[in-house]
């Protein structure tokens, strides 16, 4: 007998998605990622795709308020949930404190890592609102940088956290 290797499940879905504030509604292969859809359907490109193993925390988003690696979640997880980007963190007109405090802290060179980091240290206020540098540095464990030696990111964290608290 010959058997047919025939799947009557549909290989794509519609997902809706709410983006730094934003609803975006596509129809998404079932196995696309959270970063590819953020970055080709949504148009959101500060989403890195760095090691595609959630090693290295580039990838980095918040899904309904938990650091989350958008690498390794498939976009139709996401259906229904709130992402935040680190398009969402401010602008150029307005950047958020812990934005600010990375550029007055000298915490990024290349910038990969950034968008990540960001958003680690966004979920670790939230969480700690007066991190000690331990508690910063272990936050962070999970975002890989090449470039700095993570010395200033961990001060600009530590400097923008009383202004996260205020604002």
């Amino acid at each position: 007998m010959e058997s047919e290797l025939t799947d009557d499940r549909t290989d794509r879905r519609t997902i809706s998605v709410t983006v730094n504030g934003r609803r975006c509604t596509a129809d998404v292969d079932v196995r696309k990622t959270l970063a590819d859809f953020l970055r080709e359907d949504a148009g959101f490109t500060g989403v890195h795709v760095g090691c595609e193993h959630g090693v290295c925390g580039a990838c980095s988003v918040l899904m309904d308020g938990q650091v989350v690696r958008s690498c390794i979640l498939f976009s139709v997880q996401a259906d229904g949930h709130e992402i935040v980007t680190v398009e969402g963190l401010g602008n150029e007109e307005a950047l958020s404190p812990l934005q600010q405090a990375f550029v007055e802290h000298h915490a990024l060179q290349c910038g990969f890592c950034t968008p990540g980091m960001l958003l680690a240290a966004v979920d670790l206020l939230k969480h700690c609102p007066d991190p000690t540098e331990s508690q910063v540095r272990e936050a962070l464990s999970g975002n890989l940088c090449m470039c700095t030696g993570y010395a200033n990111i961990v001060r600009a964290v530590r400097a923008a956290a009383p202004h996260v608290r205020s604002g």
